[in-house]
């Protein structure tokens, strides 16, 4: 028999994309064998935890999920050195009853979302296999708009979802799976370090706001490739929230080889950063239907330095302004955070402050990027210093009018003051920054043009702008 599963696996058949566990391998714990029922009605939470907490207790193994069940269950807890494995036509589906979800996902800010699977200080962690994990979004919204769900009226408390959470892990793999229909944040990795998430899809219903796809928060040395996402809300972002600032900043990122449609901003840097975002680097990405597509969106005390994108297509359009963002195939900026009196207002400024500050923003790099937009590129700060050395090359920009929407109008929130810009529709638009280079860019306007089109470059208050070819 283990000659055969040799085999088996020198030739491929054994894929990449199952969980890859030989019939001779032990430390298996299927979760039927502890009590679950896998008939999607009754919660299985407890059976899920029982197998996962003697798989670590034995010094570590697989927590296997088996095909062609669905296993509905409530909030569970990870542990160290387990593998949990969803075999091909397995799901896990989120409880829809509000009342199980009882853990805040950002601490003593309850106002944010609890958390349905998770894990806090562990080592060795591994999510894998082809099967599914369904959050059960559209339970926990409102009643359908036409563009989104209505939020069902909250306070201090939200009882919503978040799929997966992860605090203060050392090794995480996370590969093949999908997780769909997330009620809140679907991937956030909180004060992680060492992270590699492969080949998975997030199918987030486009309706639901702040469903956004993976949060890399704090985290250190992650890697995200070949993974196709959808979501409502952003669908990869980096962020330094203050819920959890002893883990420091958010540096050593790579994502490589990526789809995503986004009714916000697909690939975003911020708005929470309270620390320091460091060394990135976006690759070989596509960005399509979406509302704004690349955005470093500062809006607290952190930075953002060393960034590179390129070899990119992004094609936006615009959507209501229930989403941040116009069409802004790339947005570079740093705004103080509005003072408000929203549900979590009182998390977004240092502890004391009633209002907040803003963060340098520079190096950041854009090379080979091809964009089609109902409106243009967007650079700004509240002074000319604080978004400085900004470089495009090879950036191309085709402006074609695609929905009915109103044009001539930029996105500035959340920030103190007017949210938006009202203006023509320009190629750029460059407001308070300094040390800007465009080298070989190209602008053209479709045979629809957008609202209010303009020439190609708009420039204010900005210092040392170098346009070449």
């Amino acid at each position: 028999m283990k000659v055969k599963v040799l085999l088996l696996a020198l030739c491929g058949v054994l894929s990449s994309g199952a969980c890859n566990i030989p019939e001779t391998r032990g430390n298996i714990y299927n979760i039927m064998d502890y009590g679950a029922k896998g008939d999607g009605k009754t919660d299985d939470a407890a059976a899920i935890q029982t197998a996962i907490n003697a798989c670590s207790l034995s010094g570590g193994g697989a927590v296997l999920v088996p095909a062609g069940y669905t296993f509905m269950c409530g909030p569970f807890e990870l542990a160290s050195y387990v593998e949990l494995c969803l075999e091909p036509n397995s799901r896990l589906l989120a409880n829809p009853d509000e009342a199980v979800y009882t853990q805040s996902a950002f601490r003593e800010n309850r106002g944010e979302g609890m958390m349905w699977i998770y894990g806090k200080d562990l080592k060795q962690i591994s999510i894998t296999g082809t099967g599914t994990i369904d959050g059960n979004g559209v339970a926990f919204m409102g009643k359908e708009l036409e563009d989104s769900y209505e939020l069902k009226p909250v306070t201090d408390f939200d009882p919503r979802p978040h799929v997966l959470t992860l605090i203060h892990v050392e090794k995480t793999v996370i590969r093949d799976i999908t997780i769909r229909n997330s009620a809140y944040w679907t991937v956030h990795l909180i004060g992680c370090n060492d992270v590699s998430i492969n080949g998975i899809s997030i199918l987030n219903d486009l309706k639901i706001r702040n469903s956004d796809g993976i949060d890399v928060d704090h985290s250190k040395n992650v890697r995200i490739a070949n993974c196709h996402i959808e979501s409502g809300d952003d669908c990869i972002c980096l962020k330094n929230r203050r819920e959890f600032e002893e883990y420091g900043s958010c540096e050593d990122i790579v994502v490589m080889n990526c789809t995503m449609v986004s009714r916000s901003c697909a690939i975003k840097i911020g708005s929470e950063n309270m620390d320091k975002i460091n060394n990135v680097l976006f690759n070989n990405c596509i960005i399509k239907n979406s509302n704004r597509g690349i955005g470093i969106q500062n809006r607290d005390e952190g930075t953002v330095t060393n960034v590179l994108f390129s070899n990119m297509i992004v094609d936006c359009m615009f959507f209501s302004d229930v989403w941040w963002g116009k069409a802004e195939p790339v947005y570079v900026t740093s705004y103080p955070r509005a003072i408000g009196d929203h549900k979590d207002a009182g998390w977004r400024f240092p502890q004391g402050a009633i209002e907040g500050r803003c963060g340098e923003v520079s190096r950041i790099y854009f090379t080979n990027i091809k964009c089609t937009s109902e409106n243009g590129i967007f650079v700004g700060g509240d002074t000319p210093e604080k978004v400085n050395h900004i470089y495009f090359k090879d950036v191309d920009l085709s402006l074609q009018k695609r929905t009915a929407y109103e044009g001539g109008v930029y996105d500035k929130r959340p920030c103190n003051g007017e949210g938006f810009i009202y203006d023509k529709t320009y190629g750029f638009y460059l407001d308070m920054a300094s040390d800007i280079r465009l080298d070989d860019c190209n602008i053209t306007w479709g045979d629809i043009r957008p609202d209010k089109a303009a020439e190609s470059v708009k420039q204010k208050n900005v210092g040392n702008l170098k346009i070449n070819h």
